[in-house]
């Protein structure tokens, strides 16, 4: 009988605090950026006499960088399928340093003319790499490391990365928000993204100190011999679970844009409601939001990772209609409750289960490939275009927000049925484990059933 060596509890806690490193700064820089986008980036980077023109050009970079994420889980998924979780983490948010810092550098188009946006298409494209390539590696690695029954809850700590880089952005650029306008377009805007190095420096410094997976590392000495195209072999044998983490994805990314991005716009449109009124309601659902995602991981490792992600998606589904109402009803203390109850419930429960859930899909040989290619097409397809659907469907309606509601009742629908009907996780084996050398029980071998299936 094959054995995994099971990880220290310190080392496990290690590989988690080295994972969420790398999603908080993923979603820093998302959010630094889609703010700024919004407001100066457009008269900053691009030449235009109309200054709406400039914007949209602006927020056109924004979408480039969803565009670029597939193609970045399908790179780092092969490479981590082949080389090792390990490696490629260290890549990836050495990648996503250089992109955020670079950005942060950059000379605007009154300097260097053209190639400014040119170079800030390109550094976007290269965030999106690395963006595409940091998700799957972090979960998995995390969630392999983690021990049978603690799966969900250490693989929560990644995505309380992605609140907490919200969080940090928030504050971080409200503090230089409040230079003197000249000051902030000169160089105050750079010095957020500058202040980036500062995650990227303790990421590399955890990342490096971690051992490789276990399950990776025992999937590679019993092959007979390595996987040559990781991303076919996943869509060859793995199919169903390819399109479980797609559908699974639809309800939860739809409801995390809606709730950071366009819920801001909805509040903007009412004219009764500051913009920093509505920025710190968004902070202070993602402060909830990362407690609440740990007990929704702890409730996934009790009850199962099928039930807790159909209750966020049917939770997200009947609290459409009542959101839209809460967030337009011209008040800061009804948006405040909607978008806590809707990131720190609804998008929470589905984000505690889904580390741990779209892992178990997959074979270890071909995991970070197809939890990677399910997770990053359904970002960008439904989560990258959520917020122009969001607002197109509000311009028809002459600002009735019903149409939006519906459509996000379908994507919930979607998930409902694809998690329900098809998400059985993948059977696993009856295996043995044996303690570390450096574990205090070293001295025994504890018998542990893996069957992922049972949890689901």
């Amino acid at each position: 009988m094959s054995a995994i060596a099971v990880s220290s509890p310190r080392l496990v806690r290690r590989v988690a605090l080295a994972s969420s490193i790398g999603t908080m700064l993923e979603y820093y820089d998302f959010y630094l950026y889609g703010a700024l986008s919004a407001t100066i980036f457009g008269s900053l980077f691009f030449h235009s006499d109309n200054p709406a023109v400039a914007t949209l050009l602006a927020l056109a970079t924004f979408g480039v960088g969803f565009v670029a994420r597939p193609i970045g889980g399908i790179i780092a998924g092969h490479y981590g399928d082949q080389m090792g979780r390990k490696s490629v983490l260290i890549a990836t948010l050495a990648l996503m340093g250089v992109s955020t810092v670079g950005i942060g550098l950059l000379p605007t188009y009154g300097t260097i003319g053209v190639w400014a946006p040119a170079a800030l298409v390109l550094l976007r494209v290269l965030q999106g790499l690395a963006h595409g390539g940091e998700w799957g590696g972090a979960v998995i690695m995390t969630v392999e490391h983690a021990p049978e029954g603690r799966r969900s809850f250490y693989g929560t700590w990644p995505q309380m990365g992605v609140y907490a880089g919200i969080v940090l952005a928030n504050l971080v650029l409200g503090l230089f928000l409040l230079l003197p306008d000249d000051q902030f377009r000169t160089w105050g805007w750079r010095v957020p993204f500058l202040l980036g190095f500062v995650l990227v420096v303790v990421g590399l410094y955890l990342r490096r100190s971690i051992t490789e997976s276990p399950e990776f590392v025992q999937a590679k000495a019993l092959a007979k011999e390595p996987v040559k195209l990781p991303v076919m072999e996943a869509l060859k044998t793995a199919p169903r679970g390819i399109l479980v983490v797609f559908g699974a994805k639809a309800a939860e990314t739809a409801a995390f844009y809606l709730i950071t991005v366009f819920a801001l716009t909805l509040a903007d449109q009412s004219g009764r409601i500051s913009g920093s009124a509505a920025s710190n309601g968004v902070l202070a659902a993602a402060v909830v939001a990362i407690g609440t995602v740990g007990l929704f991981g702890v409730l996934s490792d009790r009850v199962g990772r099928r039930p807790i992600y159909l209750f966020g998606a049917a939770f997200m589904a009947l609290f459409a209609f009542p959101f839209f109402w809460l967030a337009s009803a011209g008040s800061t203390a009804t948006l405040w409750i909607a978008l806590i109850i809707g990131l720190a419930i609804g998008h929470a429960s589905m984000y505690g289960a889904q580390s741990a859930y779209f892992s178990e899909l997959f074979d270890a040989r071909v995991r970070y490939s197809g939890a990677s290619l399910g997770y990053q097409v359904g970002a960008a397809l439904i989560g990258g275009f959520t917020p122009l659907i969001a607002a197109a469907l509000l311009l028809r309606s002459h600002d009735e927000p019903w149409p939006v509601a519906l459509y996000i009742i379908a994507l919930c629908l979607v998930t409902v049925l694809v998690v329900g009907i098809w998400g059985k996780a993948r059977a696993g084996t009856h295996r043995s484990v044996t303690a570390p050398p450096d574990d205090p029980a070293g001295d025994h071998t504890d018998t542990v059933n893996s069957d992922h299936g049972a949890s689901a």
